[in-house]
């Protein structure tokens, strides 16, 4: 639990001062369940151990609109600090379990401990620039530099947790990475078949293969 749960940076006096006092709880969410939806009381933020969620919104139309794709390390639930209630839906895409981190506590904490609360802030700015990131793939790029970025940012973010960089199993349908990237679920698979075509990957259902992961980048950065 402190090697996974509690935040990296800190002496290890400051981690025996919150260690039994931050994470109060290791919870369980099964596959398709919801942590927290829209409209639900804010009070703890939770950070991912194991699995993968997404975060949902509904637009007023009803249509549902996936804000982000979240796995082990990831910070859940920030959007709930400002209003109090939670703005997004957060679904497990499979079984996963998260690390419940009582906010009052960590506020309280903070104020004790200033490295503590640093390290909060830094977790939270991380999320900013994430959420930069996807709003420049959603405005200045086209269908294939967007799956490409998505792709890239993915394995980025499994490389740096320790697993395969070239080999993933995509816990999200390609209609949830269309609803993400803004395009049509027929345009994510056209995508896909024609990086294959192209020998920037192999796919085989939800099984990715990174065979040419230069020729992704290359395209990214508008070279070919």
């Amino acid at each position: 639990m402190r090697e996974s749960c509690l935040p990296v940076g800190l002496t290890e006096v400051e981690l025996e001062q919150i260690d039994s006092r931050l994470v109060t709880v290791l919870r369980k969410v099964a596959r398709g369940e919801t942590l927290f939806r829209v409209g639900s009381r804010f009070d703890a933020i939770f950070q991912v151990w194991t699995g993968v969620f997404k975060t949902v919104m509904t637009t007023s139309q009803g249509r549902e609109q996936v804000t982000g794709f979240q796995m082990g390390g990831d910070l859940m639930g920030v959007d709930g600090i400002d209003t109090g209630r939670h703005s997004v839906d957060a679904i497990a895409l499979e079984d996963a379990q998260v690390c419940v981190i009582p906010y009052g506590t960590l506020e309280r904490l903070g104020r004790e401990i200033p490295p503590l609360q640093q390290q909060f802030h830094r977790m939270m700015s991380r999320e900013i620039v994430n959420d930069h990131s996807v709003m420049l793939h959603l405005g200045s790029m086209c269908a294939e530099e967007r799956v490409a970025a998505f792709l890239l940012n993915l394995t980025d973010r499994l490389r740096s947790r320790g697993f395969s960089a070239s080999s993933m199993v995509l816990r999200m349908s390609r209609d949830e990475i269309g609803s993400y990237l803004g395009l049509k679920l027929e345009t994510v698979s056209r995508t896909f078949s024609k990086f294959q075509a192209n020998g920037l990957l192999f796919v085989r259902q939800r099984q990715i293969q990174i065979t040419d992961p230069i020729g992704l980048q290359h395209l990214l950065d508008g070279f070919v």
